[in-house]
């Protein structure tokens, strides 16, 4: 069951890079966010509803509930789609491919868990990756404040995925699934992604184009009711650090696909630096061996 959770996140996620691409344009990013949760919120209560599973948290888990909305499905969001309109998406999957690195940097500082050397070696290795992927999409474009802010968003987007993943995981070991959780977490994010929307007098208009409106759907039910549920499962069985091995495997996906949509140019510097990023992931996560007593 965790092989089979496992790749269908990744072919999954993977492949919602490009379709975040695809949202930009006529509708403000606040907007195409909100409705991407309201839409993925409601499929999941009715989920729910059919099921005769339980609709109401306990009072102990909303102030949980409220902090993943506004961490992981808000402000991550936030930042990888206007990191999306400066870098390409591969490149942006790549910077969100060291989520493991995160998650446990964050479980040392507030679960007090212990961090390995490994994670350490493995951390600069994937950080020096990424610098080598971007290389070469900076040559000519090093007086543009925009790809470096991009990169910037896309990393504050990932500390947002990583502290949300440390909000599901206390949540389901209150016993709470994340059906449950996801559903009232995306109506918090999509309710936090309207005030925001309202207030700044942004437009809700639905773009009518094929492309949107694909695009819209694939992101709300494969990638947020189904991808968000099955990872999600894999943080509750894994944990944080091991369920977050399948974003190891997403800039494989992501540049593939960019390779043919956006005309993402490689070079060997970007295969060196793609060889780094997932070798540091993998160096950080390796089983680390126990020494053995020494004979009395």
């Amino acid at each position: 069951m965790n092989s089979f959770l496992y790749v269908l996140t990744v072919l999954i996620w993977g492949s919602t890079w490009i379709a975040i691409k695809w949202q930009l344009g006529v509708v403000p990013a606040p907007v195409s966010i909100a409705f991407r949760f309201w839409i993925a919120a409601v499929v999941l209560l009715l989920i729910l509803a059919v099921l005769r599973k339980p609709v109401r948290p306990p009072r102990a888990a909303w102030r949980y509930l409220l902090a993943q909305g506004a961490a992981l499905f808000c402000c991550n969001f936030l930042c990888f789609y206007y990191a999306s309109q400066w870098v390409p998406s591969g490149l942006v999957a790549v910077v969100f491919s060291t989520a493991p690195l995160w998650n446990s940097i964050n479980g040392r500082l507030f679960l007090g868990r212990t961090i390995q050397p490994q994670v350490i070696v493995g951390a600069l290795l994937g950080l020096t990756g990424i610098v080598m992927l971007f290389l070469p999409q900076m040559s000519g474009h090093w007086g543009e404040a925009t790809m470096l802010q991009g990169l910037g968003l896309a990393l504050l987007g990932t500390l947002f995925f990583s502290t949300g993943n440390l909000l599901s995981s206390k949540m389901q070991s209150l016993g709470l699934t994340p059906w449950l959780t996801n559903t009232w977490a995306m109506f918090f994010g999509a309710a936090i992604l309207t005030v925001i929307g309202l207030l700044l007098g942004l437009p809700f208009v639905i773009d009518p184009s094929p492309r949107y409106i694909g695009s819209l759907l694939y992101l709300a039910i494969p990638g947020s009711v189904i991808g968000f549920t099955a990872y999600l499962l894999l943080v509750g069985r894994l944990g944080p650090e091991k369920a977050a091995y399948c974003t190891v495997l997403f800039p494989v996906v992501a540049l593939t696909i960019s390779t043919f949509y956006e005309g993402y140019q490689w070079s060997l510097l970007a295969f060196a630096g793609l060889a780094c990023v997932l070798g540091g992931n993998l160096l950080a996560f390796l089983p680390v061996r126990q020494r053995r007593p020494a004979a009395a």
